[in-house]
């Protein structure tokens, strides 16, 4: 199992049992214990998990959701604790590609929810991991955006992206770029150069794959 993957995954298990069940999260209209749902259901029930890439599905994949967010809450965070190894998600051969950033993002999304957060002081060997994925899906999910991008964690490296326009510099750590990237733009503490239309643009774009 990936050392940062599994640190982050003991560290999310002890942040929801901290918070309860109906604590905040960054992800829109999920308490606590929406989210610790769609963890366990992603790493065992692949079935519903495709409902999140295949329309015809999604209905499936909300009855599942439902069912599973009525299950004792200590119950779910210790599911997530304790992934199965036969899980595609979840095994020691993809976990390190798959669930990087999947637990890193949902930390800082149940983190980032609640009163005084702060941004994390991570150690560079884990901000490098972060950096390394982040620089993947950057030219991914930016690869359409109107513009000419420059995405740079100092310290760390850059990559460039985006259609091709007018320039932009998005600057940041790698976990501040990662969650950004993820979609949660308006929480990532980033900066953003260029014209101020199109950097707001960028702040508002739904970044998907």
């Amino acid at each position: 199992m990936s050392r940062f993957v599994r640190s982050e995954r003991e560290k999310l298990a002890d942040l929801f049992a901290t918070v309860g069940p109906e604590a905040p999260t960054m992800c829109t209209g999920w308490v606590a214990r929406d989210l610790v749902a769609h963890l366990v259901i992603r790493e065992r029930r692949p079935d519903a998990s495709l409902g999140m890439f295949v329309p015809p599905l999604r209905g499936h994949a909300k009855n599942t959701l439902r069912s599973f967010a009525a299950r004792p809450y200590t119950e779910l965070v210790d599911l997530v604790r304790n992934p199965p190894m036969w899980s595609p998600v979840s095994n020691p051969l993809t976990e390190g590609m798959t669930n990087t950033l999947e637990f890193f993002v949902h930390h800082e999304d149940v983190r980032r929810a609640q009163p005084d957060w702060q941004p994390r002081e991570l150690p560079k060997e884990d901000q490098a991991t972060l950096w390394r994925n982040a620089s993947l899906i950057a030219r991914l999910r930016l690869r359409r955006f109107p513009a000419s991008l420059l995405v740079q964690a100092p310290g760390f490296g850059e990559v460039t992206a985006g259609a091709g326009g007018e320039r932009l510099r998005l600057v940041g750590a790698p976990g501040e770029l990662a969650y950004f990237l993820s979609g949660r733009q308006r929480a990532a503490r980033v900066q953003i150069d260029g014209p101020p239309a199109l950097t707001e643009r960028l702040r508002t774009a739904p970044l998907k794959i």
